[in-house]
């Protein structure tokens, strides 16, 4: 079966509810057990791939041994670790104890993943994993699976508790956009908020299909400071044959990369506008060159992070809020020092509705360290991208390939590289950019010296430069570039709103109970 992701979630909703109805599981809890069970189905796949691709296919008595998948991006699964193996366990077996040790077996012969995998299968009941093993089963999910089933299980059981703070599921075809635009072929990347790892994924795929291999080409690194989030990131970098080195660590405060000048890329998702970081304690930290913002908003601490992390010829690209880039005050003033750098190279708006459980759009900045050694350096390449996107359905949103490769090829134009076209790419770039060469386009795409940044007070929004489409007045931009204003602002609200609402009932709780 396809990674169809409504059949997945319908799946899910299935094994979800037998859950409910039957383990002694904490709604909370709910994921994890799900989750290792797709690891176990995804883990296999790859690791019978490799082992028909070298002829060996058993292990050891097959001539292979586990160093040899590890070589391959796979995990050697010892045969009692594997998911057919508990599929066809006999009725009498206790499935319960057996998943735990397949859990077990995978750490001891992957040691990278000592701690991650969960061990709470003997508090489910025989029925409701056989059940959960049938139901996984004929999935097949492709690109960040353990991403897009993680938010599957926030949305549908903890929106209260895990959608805090701004934080957001990035969706793949954002993720690889990012990745299309900083093309990270060679070299070491961060990402320190890394979730479940989908940005790292994505690398490995995009070297992939150059024809190299991200085992020898890229060395990934990652903080998050939620532990089941880091497992599960742990959990998706194994099941793609990556090796990462990622921790636990709460990214405002502690630096366990060291990371000033330390990377090649850096990609990220931040949590938008948190508010509560105590800046005392960052004061005179090295990470943030132009100083502590203001206002009670971290935006503009992540955004110095992604910048100071970069080496002399290093790129980074993120998510980040609107706002951020027509922030006021302090927030402006560090604006206007990174754009005299000459190292703000690109920044993409994104329409609504790409993110699964809000409708907030977005922006999409990158940074080139090397650009400021080019003849492009007085210059930010701007490119709204608001109307360009597949329509999912009512309330979802993705870009396609082509149209993935479209945008990314306005970039290489600009750069003058070579376009890569998939998909109908390069029919979407002919009619647009006929020639081949990259020319500012009206609504699309503009590329706007400092001076034209500076006369707009330093904003990087791009609908301020790209201008107004073909039968499109500057009225409408005006007013769309409002009202986005106001949906983020109504998406902030609601995210507070959730989490006093949680708190509020743990607190009424606690009173009836005493």
């Amino acid at each position: 079966m396809s990674g169809d992701l409504a059949e997945i979630e319908k799946r899910l909703w299935a094994a979800a509810d037998d859950f409910r109805a039957n383990s002694g599981l904490m709604p909370s809890e709910y994921a994890a057990p799900v989750l290792g069970m797709l690891f176990l189905r995804q883990a296999e796949a790859r690791f019978n791939e490799v082992g028909q691709r070298l002829g060996g296919g058993k292990g050891r008595r097959g001539g292979l041994d586990p160093d040899d998948y590890k070589a391959n991006g796979a995990m050697y699964l010892p045969e009692e670790a594997r998911f057919s193996h508990l599929l066809a366990l006999p009725g009498s077996e206790d499935l319960g104890k057996a998943v735990n040790g397949a859990m077990a077996a995978i750490e001891k012969a992957n040691t990278e993943l000592e701690g991650a995998l969960p061990r709470t299968y003997g508090q489910v009941p025989k029925a409701t994993l056989q059940n959960l093993l049938k139901l996984l089963a004929p999935l097949d999910i492709p690109g960040d699976a353990f991403g897009k089933v993680y938010e599957y299980f926030m949305g549908a059981f903890a929106m209260a508790t895990m959608q805090k703070g701004g934080e957001f599921y990035t969706p793949e075809s954002i993720v690889r956009l990012i990745v299309e635009v900083i093309e990270p072929f060679h070299g070491r990347i961060l990402d320190p908020a890394c979730g479940s790892g989908g940005m790292f994924v994505h690398s490995a795929d995009f070297v992939r299909r150059h024809q190299r291999s991200p085992e020898a080409e890229i060395s990934v690194f990652g903080t998050e400071k939620v532990r089941e989030t880091l497992r599960m990131c742990r959990m998706n970098l194994a099941v793609h044959g990556l090796w990462g080195n990622v921790k636990e660590s709460n990214t405002y405060y502690e630096d366990p990369h060291n990371v000033v000048g330390g990377f090649d890329f850096v990609m990220a998702n931040p949590p938008f506008n948190v508010d509560g970081v105590d800046k005392a304690r960052i004061a005179k930290d090295p990470r943030f060159p132009w100083g502590i913002p203001g206002p009670d908003n971290a935006n503009y601490l992540w955004i110095q992070l992604f910048w100071s992390a970069l080496n002399a010829n290093g790129r980074s690209g993120f998510v980040m809020a609107n706002s951020a880039g027509d922030a006021r005050g302090s927030e402006a003033e560090i604006r206007r020092k990174m754009i005299e750098t000459g190292t703000v190279d690109v920044i993409v708006g994104v329409g609504p509705n790409f993110f699964y459980t809000v409708t907030l759009p977005c922006t999409l900045w990158f940074f080139d360290k090397a650009k400021a050694k080019t003849t492009r350096k007085d210059q930010v390449l701007f490119i709204d991208a608001r109307h360009v996107f597949r329509q999912i359905d009512r309330a979802h949103r993705d870009f396609t390939d082509g149209q993935i490769a479209f945008l990314a090829n306005i970039v290489r134009l600009w750069r003058e590289r070579d376009v890569e076209h998939q998909g109908d790419s390069e029919a979407l770039l002919a009619a647009k950019l006929p020639e081949a060469r990259y020319v500012d386009v009206p609504g699309l795409c503009k590329a706007a010296t400092l001076a034209e940044i500076e006369a707009q007070g330093w904003s990087l929004n791009p609908g301020r430069y790209v201008g107004a489409a073909p039968g499109e007045t500057m009225d409408a931009v005006d007013f769309k570039e409002r009202l986005e204003a106001l949906q983020e602002e109504l998406e902030i609200l609601n995210a507070e709103a959730a989490r006093l609402q949680a708190r509020i009932a743990q607190n009424v709780a606690e009173v009836l109970q005493a």
